[in-house]
């Protein structure tokens, strides 16, 4: 019975693409980039495109030997194993998400991604039986699913990070902070000079220097 219940290394890489799958689509910026449209009318598809680079950053855990019956030979095969580290999954999530979607994403929403990826791929090289990262971005993902992301960030963003916050508004009071500057902060008039009278009571002239 213990063997029925063991998952399958088939088993265990549908689990762990559903995990890659379920972080992606929980990801705010990714979710807003999509309902814009930001990487091109076949954005949704992108997406799961995404979701598959993801996953193949990782070795193929259907691949895994099925000779390992003993948990002194499992261990050594999972060690083998060249997986990348979290900072590498991170990397490569903020790349696509400026490649594909020409955004940068420069909050830290991307290490959480990477880290629910790497929570739930140590589960799954764990071989269960229980999957609780997993079943617990299911249960976000169920709960979310059909709402909008809305103000996370915008499309091509500059080196100054401008998002959604920085509207129009903000420019027009700008402008006119511009236009209407403080008395105290121009520049002194020059006061003009005193004409000279003589005795007599006739004003002298004086040329101006040049």
């Amino acid at each position: 019975m213990a063997t029925n219940d063991a998952p399958t290394p088939a088993a265990l890489q549908s689990n762990f693409e559903q995990g890659v799958a379920f972080a992606l689509h929980l990801w705010p910026a990714l979710t807003l980039a999509v309902q814009n449209n930001w990487g091109g009318p076949d954005s949704s598809d992108k997406r799961d495109w995404f979701a598959g680079a993801i996953v193949d950053l990782f070795p193929d855990l259907s691949n895994k030997p099925a000779t390992a019956t003993t948990a002194t030979t499992t261990q050594p095969a999972q060690a083998a194993l060249e997986e990348p580290d979290q900072a590498d999954v991170e990397t490569v999530l903020l790349q696509v998400m400026l490649d594909e979607f020409e955004v940068n994403v420069d909050d830290d929403s991307a290490f959480e991604v990477a880290e629910n990826v790497m929570r739930v791929r140590g589960e799954c090289l764990k071989g269960g039986p229980k999957f609780e990262e997993l079943e617990g971005l299911r249960r976000k993902f169920e709960a979310r699913k059909g709402t909008k992301v809305v103000g996370v960030l915008t499309k091509g963003e500059d080196e100054d990070h401008e998002t959604d916050w920085d509207t129009d508004d903000d420019e027009e009071e700008d402008s006119e902070e511009d236009d209407d500057v403080p008395m105290g902060d121009a520049p002194p008039a020059k006061e003009k000079e005193a004409p000279e009278v003589d005795e007599d009571g006739f004003t002298k002239v004086t040329r101006k220097k040049r």
